[in-house]
């Protein structure tokens, strides 16, 4: 079932709405090492008195399937602050920018209306490099990283014509080259360890929706 319901701050001052797939989820680790966990946790030491996210996220969905799904969970309400993580998928299925750009341009506008018509409210993070990770080491890691970039300045375009905040993790993410402390059990994956350093990029573009 879907949206996941936050908790324990549910009665925070302010919301927080996640949108993405198995990185907003955090495939193979717990509940609290989620990058949007971390965020949360860093938002409320910063003083934002803030929830932890709402998420609408699953493993393996594309930009079409969580649009699909935002519809099917039948969400009413607007939050403070809303981040969206999507596209990975669409590069791994081999789908093509100019589809990618139109359904993730529908993506951010409804993320838009999520975050009460205030485009300084949503925050879009960068598709990360899953070619540096084991699972890609009998795939073409350069093809990847490649199409990976390509689908981030599209993202990154679309962003900017929409006056939401883009936050790159890209280069975060291929640390993982060198270190697989950064890699989740399942070897495609990442780790609490590289979600934490996500949230803390993420944190300063978090924190100004707030005048932190």
């Amino acid at each position: 079932m879907y949206p996941e319901p936050a908790s324990p701050s549910i009665f925070a001052k302010y919301t927080y709405l996640a949108l993405g797939d198995s990185y907003t989820i955090g495939e193979s680790v717990t509940t609290e090492n989620r990058w949007t966990y971390f965020l949360a946790d860093y938002l409320r030491q910063a003083g934002v008195e803030i929830s932890n996210p709402v998420t609408v996220a699953r493993t393996g969905w594309t930009t079409a399937e969580l649009q699909e799904a935002i519809r099917e969970s039948n969400l009413t309400n607007t939050y403070n602050l809303v981040t969206l993580l999507i596209g990975v998928n669409n590069q791994y299925r081999g789908q093509s920018l100019e589809t990618y750009r139109t359904e993730f341009r529908d993506l951010v506008n409804t993320a838009v209306k999520f975050a009460a018509n205030q485009p300084s409210h949503v925050v879009v993070l960068s598709i990360p490099d899953w070619g540096v990770t084991p699972f890609a080491e009998d795939r073409d890691r350069n093809k990847i990283t490649q199409e990976i970039n390509a689908f981030n300045a599209v993202a990154k375009e679309e962003c900017h014509l929409a006056g939401v905040v883009f936050v790159d993790i890209t280069p975060a993410s291929r640390k993982a080259a060198q270190d697989e402390s950064y890699v989740a059990s399942d070897k495609l994956h990442f780790s609490g360890k590289m979600y934490h350093e996500w949230a803390i990029i993420t944190l300063p573009a978090a924190k100004a929706v707030f005048g932190k």
